[in-house]
């Protein structure tokens, strides 16, 4: 599967978003009873975040995945470890959909990776995925995660991770 990506546009995207982070799928990312005015006020201020940005995966041109990057430095994990130079922290989702495809999912992490290390500056991924969440921890240790402690976020008891470039190309190559 081949993907490339897009800005997110928080006015013109945010029925669609809406759409995802509302489904009992999406359960991991505390968007549930949001309304549609919530998505678009949450992605603006993305939007305007120079330490946070929200992509759209497109396949076939097509929205497929919402991917989010920030700087730990500065946002979601600030405080609850020592960031290193080329960190970089990522969230990802991938719709609830009626007719699934077998490997989506693990091809839209993939597909989220190489695109993370496709900056020179970029030389570790951080995650921080609700320790129930168990699909999740299965898919980042699939592109070479390795869990390194258990933390407190405001929101959640979280699964703090870490994939190097080496790690990332070690998994994806086996």
């Amino acid at each position: 599967m081949t993907f490339t990506f897009r800005p997110l546009d928080p006015l013109r995207d945010a029925e669609l978003l809406h759409s995802w982070v509302t489904h009992p799928k999406a359960a991991f990312w505390m968007m549930q009873d949001a309304k549609l005015e919530d998505v678009e006020r949450a992605y603006m201020e993305i939007a305007a975040d120079e330490h946070h940005h929200a992509l759209l995966g497109l396949r076939d041109g097509v929205p497929a995945f919402l991917m989010e990057v920030y700087d730990p430095a500065h946002r979601e994990l600030v405080g609850l470890y020592e960031p290193r130079p080329g960190d970089v922290g990522m969230h990802f989702l991938t719709p609830a959909t009626d007719t699934p495809v077998r490997g989506f999912t693990r091809s839209v992490i993939t597909a989220v990776m190489a695109h993370l290390f496709e900056d020179p500056a970029v030389e570790r991924v951080v995650v921080e995925p609700d320790v129930r969440n168990k699909a999740v921890h299965a898919l980042n240790e699939a592109v070479g995660f390795v869990p390194e402690r258990e933390i407190r976020k405001p929101e959640k008891k979280a699964l703090l991770s870490f994939c190097t470039r080496e790690q990332f190309a070690k998994a994806v190559a086996a």
